[in-house]
């Protein structure tokens, strides 16, 4: 059986959802590092890591500044996630690992 044709439109999509797949990657990477950062100020000064009030406060923000199409839950949902994760990566070390 022959392969389709490469629809050239569809490559092109793929091209730019893999380009901004690298960004998201890249930005979560830096946003890991800041909250290292972060983390390690707060154990200097003595102020925990985790405020529950300042995530309700992000997530709310987050919500607020989106114009969709994702939805608002999808903003808390995915914003939740990427909050666990940094938790996750943070908790055995000094910062990010590789």
């Amino acid at each position: 059986m022959t392969e389709p044709k490469p629809d050239p439109k569809v490559q092109e999509l793929r091209r730019e959802i893999s380009a901004l797949d690298r960004s998201i990657l890249d930005a979560v990477n830096s946003r890991l590092e800041l909250v290292a950062t972060l983390r390690t100020h707060k154990e200097t000064v003595g102020l925990p890591f985790v405020d529950p009030n300042r995530e309700r406060q992000l997530l709310d923000a987050l919500a607020e500044a989106n114009s969709g199409p994702l939805s608002d839950d999808g903003v808390r949902e995915l914003f939740t996630q990427l909050l666990d994760l940094t938790k996750r990566e943070l908790a055995d070390g000094d910062g990010p690992s590789r």
